[in-house]
């Protein structure tokens, strides 16, 4: 068997990724104290971060969401610790409208890199908190709006954006 590179070794795939979510979620007492509400938008914060992945911990209030988005080329994967969140994607047949995705407290979703969802908070009167992880960590992000004729590109942010 042939060596791969400490890069290659750091990198985690999808189902890696949820293995990292599932753990850390486990262990509330590691992040439970630093969830934070925000009125403003959804609140987040990077609370483990390596060469080869992050976490971050997200509170989103009723309504709350984060539009539909791509990681560039990091694989990702989260967990809904408390309420429920939607996941939105737009299906690969022309034609197709919107899949909504209940995501519920313990429930975990992995994708690979370049994956297109909306993330959100649809319930009318109940905080909603989830943990998440990407490989490599995050360094650019595309926003895209919906059109009738699907989505096009609204938009891209660096690390330092967020």
């Amino acid at each position: 068997m042939g060596q791969g590179s400490a890069t290659e070794q750091r990198i985690l795939d999808p189902r890696q990724l949820a293995a990292e979510v599932r753990r850390l979620t486990a262990t509330p007492a590691q992040w439970v104290t630093r969830v934070r509400l925000d009125p403003e938008g959804r609140w987040y914060e990077r609370i483990a971060a390596s060469d080869g992945y992050e976490m971050w911990l997200i509170s989103w209030l009723p309504g709350q969401s984060t539009g539909f988005h791509d990681h560039g080329g990091s694989a990702g994967a989260f967990s809904v610790v408390w309420g429920t969140l939607d996941e939105c994607v737009l299906p690969a047949r022309a034609g197709a409208g919107v899949l909504v995705n209940q995501v519920r407290a313990g429930e975990v979703r992995a994708f690979g890199a370049h994956y297109v969802h909306d993330v959100r908070n649809s319930a009318a009167g109940s905080v909603a908190v989830s943990v998440h992880a990407y490989s490599p960590p995050l360094s650019m992000m595309t926003r895209y709006s919906l059109t009738p004729g699907g989505l096009t590109v609204a938009g891209t942010e660096g690390a330092g954006d967020w």
